[in-house]
């Protein structure tokens, strides 16, 4: 199957807003703090109209099956995105979607100008922290930037 790398439509709030759920769900972390409970979960299409800010959709058969993007998240130091909402369908784990899209986010951000990205995580998403750690992220002691979501423990930064 051909996997179609795309960016974010507006039909598509719905699948890929119940898709990060899922994941949520599936790992036990749907909690306060996380964008589990983050309203603009369901209107992802409205957020990532921000300039600064991409979202990529990875689709298959016309069916989502993954997302990830960069956001001008308020208060982060001048020249630095965030990371924000890498989720992949569990059918879809290890087999390179969620590095494709990790790699077109990242390709966005140095296109927009970013010099950095710094992500939020937490420690029951293991292998996406390894995925992250292989792109060149390092881990950093405290969150940067008014993300909002201080459910997450886990913060990682990467030069560009």
């Amino acid at each position: 199957m051909s996997t179609i790398f795309r960016n974010l439509e507006q039909r598509d709030n719905k699948e890929i807003a119940d898709l990060i759920r899922s994941v949520f769900r599936e790992f036990d972390i749907a909690r306060p703090g996380t964008v589990y409970f983050d309203p603009t979960t369901d209107d992802l299409f409205s957020l990532f109209r921000k300039p600064g800010s991409v979202y990529w959709i990875a689709e298959e058969i016309g069916k989502i099956i993954g997302g990830c993007g960069i956001y001008s998240t308020p208060g982060l130091p001048e020249g630095c995105c965030e990371l924000v909402k890498l989720y992949l369908v569990s059918s879809q784990r290890g087999k390179g979607t969620g590095r494709k899209l990790l790699e077109k986010s990242l390709e966005s951000a140095w296109e927009l100008g970013y010099k950095q990205v710094y992500l939020e995580s937490l420690p029951e998403l293991s292998k996406a922290i390894g995925l992250y750690e292989k792109a060149g992220f390092g881990m950093i002691d405290g969150p940067m930037g008014n993300s909002g979501h201080f459910g997450c423990n886990i913060w990682m930064l990467k030069n560009l």
